[in-house]
């Protein structure tokens, strides 16, 4: 399992690309390498784990088959353990730009070209993206990117790295109330803005932040975030305006927004294949697109009753796998195998 820096000068030759290297990206190495299927990985972010990683590392995920609580970023580590064997390599801060056909709908090939140079010729792609490109939406404030990850953030990637800090939290969603419940411990203060008493958090955790409220251990204000104090990307308070229009300030030395994120296709939207309300539609036999040789699991796919669970995308790479196999192995005939009892597959993961 590697990271591979861009060569303009070279090809990479492999079986399947798979864009994306959160959890259903990294499943998919797994269920393609029984079927001894090398994989590549791209991934725009600069670390491997999607969603998980990215967004929600410490928080608790409770519908993963046999693990009655994991976190995203245990997820993560798991399955990068779970594919050590295979040795996919990872091509990371890289966007797929083109996916160019170069083969036949009989035996499809591509030439796929990263933003920063990568070319690969590969037999097939697995689209495993998420919702496409996660960016957070920013909150209208002049002069916010001259403090963006010194003192406002739009992730809590580490909640330790908050220890201390005087926090402002904006938004009325789960994200700013779960936040406001995990960081209120660590930090030295917290306060979270909403414009309006009314939140569209679980009951049970405006509950929790109203008992911290009630008992003096954290703030909460009504009002919006006009725009902010402090020299050379410091963040010293924020002048906020209230509902009757008067301005007051925040005294704080970290924001945290959450307004939601926006999930963008970006250059998938050009590749040619049908979409539907920017996702893409799939069969359920095999999820492929309506371009031989590209796949497309996890949630940026829609077909019938589909369900956005992570269980779910590790269903769907499973039996993607199985048509990915006939297009890499076109003569080869495809025998089903479990891996309690085969002993060619226990060899595979180094356990026989």
């Amino acid at each position: 399992m590697s990271d591979a820096a861009a060569n303009e000068n070279e090809v990479i030759t492999t079986d399947v690309v798979i864009v994306g290297a959160g959890p259903c990206g990294l499943f998919a190495v797994f269920e393609l390498g029984l079927l001894d299927i090398r994989a590549h990985l791209v991934d725009i972010l600069p670390k491997v784990g999607g969603q998980c990683a990215e967004l929600y590392p410490e928080k608790p995920i409770y519908d993963i088959p046999g693990f009655p609580m994991v976190t995203g970023q245990a997820l993560v580590d798991n399955l990068i353990a779970q594919i050590k064997p295979f040795g996919p390599t990872f091509h990371l801060n890289q966007m797929i730009e083109s996916v160019e056909p170069t083969g036949s709908p009989e035996a499809p090939r591509f030439r796929v070209t990263t933003d920063a140079g990568t070319v690969f010729d590969t037999k097939t792609v697995v689209i495993a993206a998420g919702g496409g490109s996660f960016q957070p939406k920013k909150p209208p404030i002049p002069g916010i990117e001259n403090y963006e990850n010194g003192s406002i953030f739009y992730a809590v990637r580490r909640m330790e790295a908050f220890r201390g800090r005087n926090i402002l939290i904006v938004g009325g969603g789960d994200s700013a109330l779960d936040w406001t419940l995990s960081l209120q411990p660590v930090a030295a203060r917290v306060t979270l803005m909403h414009r309006r008493d009314d939140f569209r958090a679980a009951p049970h955790s405006v509950e929790q932040m109203r008992t911290l409220v009630a008992e003096g251990r954290m703030d909460m204000k009504l009002g919006q975030v006009t725009g902010l104090k402090g020299e050379n990307g410091k963040l010293e308070a924020a002048i906020c305006r209230d509902n009757a229009g008067e301005t007051f300030e925040i005294a704080c030395d970290t924001m945290l927004p959450f307004f939601g994120l926006t999930m963008k296709l970006g250059p998938i939207a050009d590749w040619g294949l049908n979409l539907h309300e920017n996702l893409i539609p799939v069969d359920t036999e095999k999820f492929e697109t309506s371009v031989p040789g590209i796949f497309a699991i996890g949630d940026i796919n829609a077909y019938p009753g589909k369900l956005k669970l992570i269980l779910s995308g590790f269903h769907e790479a499973a039996l993607c796998a199985q048509k990915v196999h006939r297009y890499v192995y076109p003569e080869k005939r495809l025998t089903f195998q479990y891996t309690t009892s085969s002993t060619s597959l226990q060899k595979k993961l180094g356990v026989a």
